[in-house]
């Protein structure tokens, strides 16, 4: 299951980041602004799973 939210966390930042250019490149700031907060969802799935392997027992 890590590696599908690692995964996913992925997917998030790269559409996040599309969408954040693509809102700026056409001066759409809620485009920009929906990109921008994708973006950062897909940071946090990634913080998480990064916490989540550093309490893991190894």
């Amino acid at each position: 299951m890590a590696a599908d939210e690692k995964g996913q966390a992925q997917g998030e930042q790269a559409k996040g980041k599309l969408k954040k250019v693509a809102g700026g490149a056409a001066g759409n700031e809620s485009l920009k602004a929906e990109g921008q907060v994708e973006e950062s969802k897909g940071d946090l799935r990634a913080a998480k799973e990064k916490a989540k392997d550093a309490i893991k027992p190894k």
